[in-house]
Formats: C-alpha cells, structure tokens, sequence
C-alpha cells in the first residue's frame, strides 16, 4: 500500500492551503499539518514553506509528488488487473458531473450500470467541473463528466485520464416577439448590442459564454445575472434580456421563449469531456462506465446537430 501521506501531500498541492486540503478531506488542519510534519521528518527535507495565506511546495516536495503520481497511477492499473481477474469490484461506484450531464446522461448510464454490474452499488453527484477533479483526486469520484474550461487541469496533467466525449451546441434564448425569434439559426454577433442574462464570475457557464461572445468579436453587456435555467427563462421571457443556453439543456416549460440555432464558423459550442483518476480506466467497472458514456453521448450527438443557416 501506498503511504497516505503522500496522499496529503497531494491534496495540499492541489489546493494551495492546508485548510483547504483539510476539509476536502475530512481532515482537521492540524491532523493534515502533523502528516507532512511527519513525513518530512521522516525524508529528512522541508516539503512546504508558508507563503502568505497559502503555502508553497519546496523543490523536494515537487520531486516527491512526481514519483507519488506515477506510484499512484500504477497502483490503480494493479487494482484494475486483480478486479479483471476476479478481484474485488468496487462495490460502489460514484459517478460525478455538472447539472446538465447529470440530468441528460448519467441517469442513462446509471441504468446500464445496474443491468451490467448488478452487485454494484451506482451513485451520482452533481458537481461543477473543478468540483468534479477535487472528487477524483480525493477518491470521493469515479469517473466525472465535465465542460472543458480553461481552470481545468490540463489535459497532460499526470494525475487524470481525460477523453474527449461529446460536442454540445450553443443555442441562443430570445423572447418569443424578439425580432430573431421567427429564424431558424442566427450568427452570435446578430445579438451584440443585446442585454446578456449570465450567471456569476468563475462559474462555467459564465465562461462559457463570454468566450463565444468573444469568439464572435464583442464583449456581452450583462444586464443580469441567473444560475438557474428556470429563472434566465423567466427573466428572458420578461424581455429584460437574452441568454445562452446548451442543446443538451431542457428548459421548464410555460415561459414565452424560443431558443434558437447558433451558426458559425466554427459553431459555438461547449467541449464534454470525461475523467478518470490515471490507470484507473481499465477497472471492469469504470470500463463499463465509460463505453456506456460513448453509447449515451453518440445518441445524443444524433439529436444534437447543428442545421446549416436556414435549414430547419
């Protein structure tokens, strides 16, 4: 088995402080402190310098968390060997993403899982994206379905899998008498001189949406601000504004709106990806779990199609 400090030491350097690793994992400040205090000792070197608020990793540190990711990921191809060969299954299985995948694929692949692996337990949670690697990292998630943004881990990072799953157009929501709302697809620099309903800073769907808005060469002037879909539907509906809304996304019904196709070159669209802790892909289950992900994402690819201008 593999020193749980290492382990600390990874969620420290994951989330800059070490309250922070603390309460994602459940631990006191002082119990994560006297860990690496320990494990320091025990190497003979310093592994964190306070900074501030936040502390800093020492050269050693980093030396030391490059072998803890490769050691890591290795024992995760173990655990997948021995369960391929009739090892010990999970027993749970956590699947992780944010509200869209959660509502729109996971239920799908949920029931898969229960016909495929009836013995295993499936659980999904819903979490925005960064939530999602912070799950993963710290052994509360499986396999997470995220949208790819730039605050992600990079696709290189040591730690993960990540493989692309599905593209999902962007649509624009108007109010039912706006003069766009008769067309069948619009270009985004057509709603420029809109007033924007977005959700908060630092949230994904935030980000989203004022990288197409730049993509298409002018910066949204936000008018409001909205996290749920039900309440941007009532605010567009009201005519206080427009937003932006994903194919995948269901809007609840009863609001006087049309959503409307986005056309481009390229179209705005969101980029889906799945994740998996390094070596981990290969686990008859986590397996399962990410071929039933592709059959669910290719169906909905199918509905998802993006009509040429003036096509319906």
């Amino acid at each position: 088995m593999i020193d749980h400090r290492l382990h600390v030491l990874r969620m420290v350097a994951s989330h800059g402080t070490v309250t922070a690793a603390a309460r994602a994992l459940n631990y006191t400040p002082s119990a994560v402190s006297h860990q690496l205090r320990s494990l320091a000792r025990e190497l003979g070197v310093t592994l964190l310098v306070q900074e501030g608020r936040g502390v800093r990793l020492t050269p050693a540190a980093r030396t030391l968390l490059t072998y803890a990711d490769e050691l890591y990921a290795r024992w995760e191809e173990i655990q997948a060997e021995l369960a391929a060969t009739g090892g010990r299954g999970l027993g749970t299985l956590r699947l992780c993403g944010f509200s869209t995948a959660a509502a729109a694929l996971l239920p799908q692949v949920a029931t898969h899982l229960r016909t495929a692996h009836p013995e295993t337990v499936v659980q999904i949670i819903e979490a925005d994206p960064e939530e999602c690697f912070d799950l993963l990292l710290a052994d509360q998630a499986d396999v997470a379905v995220v949208v790819a943004t730039s605050s992600l881990p990079p696709s290189v990072d040591p730690r993960f899998d990540q493989e692309p799953l599905l593209d999902d157009p962007l649509d624009v929501l108007l109010p039912t008498n706006h003069p766009l709302a008769a067309e069948k697809s619009v270009r985004l620099s057509q709603t420029a001189a809109e007033p924007w309903i977005l959700d908060r800073p630092g949230r994904p769907y935030h980000q989203l949406v004022m990288s197409a808005c730049t993509d298409a060469g002018f910066t949204p002037a936000i008018a409001h601000r909205a996290t749920e879909w039900e309440t941007a539907a009532a605010l567009v509906a009201a005519g206080l504004g427009i937003a932006m809304i994903p194919r995948l996304s269901r809007l609840p019904a009863g609001y006087a709106v049309a959503r409307v196709h986005l056309h481009g070159d390229p179209s705005p669209s969101r980029h889906i990806l799945t994740s998996v802790r390094r070596g981990s892909a290969e686990h008859p289950e986590i397996a399962t779990t990410l071929a039933a992900l592709r059959a669910v994402a290719g169906r909905s690819q199918q509905t998802l199609r993006v009509p040429a201008a003036g096509q319906p």
